[in-house]
């Protein structure tokens, strides 16, 4: 394998890799990721000790232990160019030798679980319920950077939301990437679940209207009309499509689960969201410790 340059592998004076600032000893083969950095605390005081704790930027990091299950959770900040980031280091943490700087012959695969808050796009999806997302519909275009792209993403699903949005070519083209199934499994029985949109902002890119006027007003009602297969567009937030398109990319089992805070259709939000994440937290936790 080439040796990567030290420009492209970008590692800190103690040889921690560069964002994330952690050794590959230093995190747990099972990882959650959120997007607040005050979400960390209140998944690892769920731990019964806590082993490695480390910050840098918005990205704090808690590696510890429930009984025997060793977990780390990882933020990452919010929007698909920090998951970009996080996706990259983590898989150099396992995948490659950061002292000789060489790919590793064996792959390593994580369980990367995002927990999250997002708003509905149905009007029957209540607030205060939990959604997992079958697939990350990506309006950000991030992934396009990537040549092997195409040989992870849902070409049909994306085509038919081109199709039927009447999607405007100056936005990024879409891209459309199913979970992984081994995680999907794991708690589909528990949660609703859908396409969840990902948008690259909260303001404009998710339709709404502060002082300036979205380009397309009426984008949001084209992600809740959308239809492919049996499946919808159920929620709107700001990671799932990397998550989703990287992991697959890569080699990891990626998963998005998210308390629905809001509504875009009813207009509602909720009364107690820390109650409803704190939910999420304790079920998802039950389930990995199981």
């Amino acid at each position: 394998m080439p040796r990567i340059a030290e420009s492209e592998l970008v590692l800190n004076q103690d040889g921690s890799v560069y964002h994330l600032k952690l050794y590959p000893d230093e995190i747990a083969h099972d990882i959650i990721v959120v997007g607040d950095p005050g979400r960390v605390d209140a998944i690892s005081m769920h731990f019964d000790r806590i082993e490695v704790q480390r910050q840098n930027r918005e990205i704090r990091t808690h590696t510890g232990y429930i009984g025997h299950k060793r977990i780390t959770v990882l933020s990452t900040g919010m929007g698909t160019d920090n998951i970009d980031i996080v996706l990259n280091e983590l898989d150099a943490l396992v995948n490659i030798d950061l002292k000789e700087r060489r790919i590793k012959t064996s792959h390593s695969a994580l369980n990367i679980i995002r927990l999250g808050t997002s708003g509905a796009l149905q009007a029957d999806v209540p607030v205060d319920s939990t959604v997992i997302s079958t697939h990350g519909l990506g309006l950000d275009g991030m992934l396009y950077y990537y040549r092997a792209l195409k040989a992870v993403y849902d070409q049909e699903m994306t085509e038919a939301f081109i199709s039927q949005s009447g999607w405007d070519t100056t936005f990024p083209r879409p891209y459309a990437v199913a979970a992984s199934g081994k995680l999907f499994s794991l708690f589909s029985k528990d949660y609703l679940h859908g396409i969840t949109a990902t948008a690259p902002g909260f303001y404009g890119p998710q339709g709404r209207i502060l002082r300036l006027e979205p380009t397309h007003p009426d984008l949001n009602q084209l992600l809740t009309d959308f239809r492919f297969e049996g499946k919808r567009i159920v929620n709107f937030e700001m990671e799932t499509s990397a998550l989703y398109g990287l992991g697959r990319l890569l080699g990891h089992n990626t998963l998005t689960i998210c308390a629905i805070i809001a509504n875009r259709v009813t207009k509602t939000y909720s009364k107690n969201s820390q109650a409803t994440v704190k939910k999420l937290i304790a079920s998802v936790l039950e389930k990995l410790t199981e």
